[in-house]
């Protein structure tokens, strides 16, 4: 996870900054994260993101909701038995499920993997479940699967309230971002800003940039 010293932290922190104050008039609650294509850091940058939510007294949610490539729970060191479907198969409560790997910061892995992502995530089992968590916590952060490989976050990105597109400074082609931006705004889902990875920097070091389209 983040050194909380180090120049990454602090471009977290700015990213933060800008969701608490850029939207004031209707700020976004439910955030879908997506990426072009697989490996650009997608998932690391929503548990990132998570981790300094938490940090600023911000009750947050981190949902798995890429149930092609699960990774959160690697990420954060938890088990994958249960999670997100045994919620919307009545099975587990929510608050059984979730798992609290820093103060104030609740994540739900995605449990097993459907064979139909889509299905489910386009049921209304599936809004009813972010309608039940978008009263209960301040941001909830949606780990989704690629824009540029499978549909299901441009299904999510019609449930939520905004998209963060995720890329890598280094790998990333610009066409890729271009066919990512139409996709998303193809069902006027908006687009809350973009997230660079991979950066360089003067030092040889890396860190995240944010900034708004």
């Amino acid at each position: 996870m983040l050194d909380p010293t180090g120049i990454t932290s602090e471009a977290y922190r700015t990213l933060r900054t800008n969701l608490f104050y850029a939207i004031t008039d209707n700020p976004p609650k439910i955030i879908v994260m997506t990426s072009p294509g697989p490996g650009e850091g997608k998932s690391t940058t929503c548990a990132n993101l998570g981790v300094v939510l938490a940090q600023a007294a911000k009750s947050t949610l981190v949902l798995d909701c890429d149930f092609r490539k699960p990774m959160l729970h690697k990420i954060f060191g938890l088990g994958n038995r249960q999670g997100i479907m045994d919620v919307l198969t009545g099975e587990r409560g929510i608050k059984e499920v979730w798992k609290e790997p820093v103060e104030g910061l609740k994540v739900i892995p995605t449990g097993p993997l459907p064979p139909n992502p889509v299905e489910v995530l386009g049921t209304q089992r599936f809004s009813q479940f972010l309608a039940d968590v978008r009263v209960q916590f301040d941001y909830v952060l949606v780990d989704s699967a690629p824009v540029g490989v499978v549909s299901d976050p441009i299904i999510l990105a019609t449930k939520a309230d905004g998209v963060l597109l995720v890329l890598d400074a280094q790998n990333t082609r610009k066409a890729s971002v271009q066919q990512a931006m139409r996709s998303i705004k193809a069902v006027d889902a908006p687009v809350l800003g973009t997230i660079m990875n991979n950066t360089k920097v003067l030092q040889g070091g890396y860190y995240s940039d944010y900034s708004y389209k």
